[in-house]
């Protein structure tokens, strides 16, 4: 099988036959180094994977899909993001051939337009995806739209944080997201925080408890 995506991989540091898989999505003009410089702080027992965006914008920058702002609003290509949701899906099996992973213990962690794939791959896909972690995202309203509510759904373990001072996606899209998961019965882990477009430590410090607090529940 082809490798559908570029990626770099931490192995657990501890010894699990089959360890929680989590996959770490960059933000648009990024690359698969960024998130992963938070993987030495992440729980142990995780095999982490970083992945790289299928869209070249420039010299190490890559997308997930495009973007364009010529009305004023954001109109993203479609296609390119369900293209990408494909890509995703296809490298949980491809990472199979190398690594043993906890098929139904898969978290995903997205920054920005890599927090817009979490949502998307976790809320259409719920059988394949355990948890859902939304640094300073939102939910297209497209998929929205085609989301299945299901009992996969309803176990769902989502974590959300935004600052308050986003300029580049505003704490409101934060809050349809919440308020939206709440009214189709999905109590997700929701914090804002004074901050920008950024992840701030406090913010880190409050997704790794929220994440060895989880954990623990499978045990």
């Amino acid at each position: 099988m082809e490798k559908p995506l570029e990626f770099l991989i931490r192995k657990p540091k501890v010894s699990i036959e089959k360890p929680p898989l989590l996959l770490l999505l960059h933000g648009v003009g990024s690359n698969e180094e960024d998130l992963f410089s938070l993987a030495s702080n992440l729980p142990d027992s995780f095999l982490i994977v970083s992945l790289r965006g299928p869209l070249t914008l420039g010299p190490n920058s890559f997308g997930w899909y495009e973007v364009l702002f010529t009305t004023g609003q954001p109109k993203i290509n479609l296609e390119q993001e369900k293209e990408s949701r494909k890509l995703l899906l296809d490298f949980l099996d491809y990472l199979k051939l190398n690594h043993k992973y906890d098929e139904s213990n898969v978290w995903t962690c997205g920054f920005s337009q890599g927090a817009i794939m979490s949502y998307s791959i976790g809320l259409l896909y719920p059988e394949k995806i355990k948890g859902i972690i939304a640094l300073s995202g939102r939910l297209l309203e497209e998929n929205k739209e085609i989301i299945k509510v299901t009992d996969d759904l309803f176990k769902k373990k989502i974590f959300i944080s935004h600052g308050t001072k986003d300029r580049v996606l505003s704490v409101e899209y934060a809050r349809s997201v919440k308020q939206y998961l709440e009214s189709i019965g999905i109590r997700p882990y929701y914090q804002e925080y004074e901050e920008g477009h950024s992840i701030n430590r406090e913010m880190l410090k409050d997704l790794i408890q929220w994440l060895v607090t989880e954990l623990e529940k499978n045990y």
